[in-house]
C-alpha cells in the first residue's frame, strides 16, 4: 500500500507536477495536490499523510502527530523553529530550500549597482520633469564586499561579486567558516567589529535566530565608513532601522537597500519610507517566481524524498534548536 504525501503549493506547473510524481513512485508514494484555495481540502487529507510539501504554519498547525516530515519550500524557517507547539508530532522532520540563492544574488547586485551609480538621488528629479547632471559614481570593481551570512545565498552573492572584480571578498559566519570557497578571508560573527570599519558593500544573508537578532546596532552602523552601503536580504530582526534611518539622513553611510524589514507589510508612516539614499523593496527578492528557482525547489524535494524512503539523512535538513 502506498504511503502518502500533502504538496500545497501554488507555483507548481504540469511539467513540475510530473516530475514529483515520478519521485514518489520511485519512493512508493502517492501524491496529493492542493492549492492554496483548498486549504480545508488539504487540511482533511493530511490525517492520511506522513509528508507535507509547502509554505504554510497554518496548515502545519492543523497537521496531525503523524506528519513525519514537513518540508518548507521557503529558505527561512524561524516561524517553524520559535515555536514547538506548531508541531503535533515533536520529532517531526523539518527541511528547508536553499534554492533562492540565484534569484536574491542577482536582486543584491541589482541594488548595489543602484546605489553605487546614484540612482535613488535621480528618482526624485526625474519624476518632476527635471533633467540632472551626472554625479560621480562608484563601482563594484575594486571594492571590499563584506558578506554577513555564508550560506547559499551569501555564496551566491560572493560568486557574483568576485566575477565582477571585487577587490576583497570577506565572509562571516557563527562558525568562521563557508561550504563554499568563494571568500579571500573568513571571520566568525563575533569578529564583525574588526571588519565593518574596511567595508564598502555590506550583504547581509542571516537567518533570523537570537544571536542574529539586531546584529547591525546603531554602535555598529557608526563603525562603517562613510561610503559604505548596506543591503539587506536575510531577515529585518537583524537591522537597528531606526539608526539605519539616523545615519542614511545623516550621511553618515552612503546608502542602504532593505528588502526586509520589521514589520512587514511596513506601515505607511514609518521613517524607512522617507530615509535618502534607500532602496526599498517588499520581500521580493526571493520568492517562487523565477524559472530557475521553482525548479530547484522541487529538485530539492524529490531528492530528500528518495533520502527519506531510504532512510538516510536529508539534505536539507533544519536544526531547530539552531533555527537553520
Amino acid at each position: 500500500m502506498s504511503r502518502e504525501i500533502c504538496v500545497f503549493q501554488d507555483f507548481l506547473t504540469d511539467a513540475l507536477r510530473a516530475k514529483i510524481d515520478t519521485a514518489a513512485a520511485d519512493a512508493g508514494f502517492a501524491v496529493h495536490y492542493f492549492t492554496s484555495d483548498r486549504f480545508e481540502e488539504a487540511k482533511a487529507c493530511l490525517p492520511h499523510c506522513e509528508v507535507l510539501y509547502a509554505q504554510s504554519p497554518e496548515l502545519l498547525r492543523a497537521a496531525p502527530a503523524n506528519l513525519k516530515w514537513y518540508c518548507a519550500s521557503s529558505a527561512g524557517v524561524d516561524v517553524y523553529c520559535k515555536n514547538d507547539g506548531i508541531f503535533a508530532n515533536p520529532d517531526c522532520l523539518l527541511s528547508n530550500s536553499n534554492a533562492y540563492g540565484v534569484t536574491i544574488a542577482e536582486y543584491v547586485v541589482m541594488v548595489t549597482l543602484m546605489l553605487l551609480r546614484r540612482m535613488p538621488e535621480y528618482t526624485e528629479p526625474l519624476r518632476n520633469h527635471e533633467w540632472a547632471p551626472p554625479r560621480a559614481i562608484r563601482s563594484i570593481r575594486d571594492s571590499e564586499i563584506t558578506v554577513l551570512g555564508t550560506g547559499n545565498i551569501g555564496s551566491n552573492v560572493a560568486q557574483r561579486m568576485r566575477g565582477m572584480g571585487a577587490a576583497r571578498i570577506v565572509g562571516l559566519s557563527r562558525s568562521g567558516k563557508a561550504r563554499e570557497a568563494v571568500y579571500d578571508e573568513l571571520y566568525p560573527t563575533s569578529e564583525l567589529d574588526k571588519v565593518l570599519p574596511n567595508t564598502h558593500i555590506l550583504v547581509m544573508a542571516l537567518p533570523s535566530t537570537a544571536e542574529t537578532f539586531g546584529i547591525l546596532s546603531r554602535e555598529r552602523i557608526a563603525l562603517l565608513p562613510q561610503d559604505a552601503i548596506v543591503i539587506n536580504v536575510g531577515r529585518g530582526t537583524a537591522v537597528d532601522q531606526s539608526a539605519l534611518v539616523d545615519a542614511l539622513n545623516a550621511g553618515q553611510i552612503a546608502g542602504a537597500g532593505l528588502d526586509v524589514m520589521v514589520p512587514e507589510p511596513l506601515p505607511k508612516d514609518d521613517p524607512l519610507w522617507n530615509a535618502k539614499n534607500l532602496v526599498l523593496t517588499p520581500h521580493t527578492s526571493g520568492n517562487l517566481t523565477l524559472g530557475y528557482t521553482c525548479e530547484a525547489n522541487v529538485d530539492m524535494f524529490c531528492a530528500d524524498l528518495g533520502n527519506y524512503a531510504a532512510g538516510r539523512p536529508l539534505t536539507h535538513l533544519v536544526d531547530r534548536s539552531r533555527g537553520y
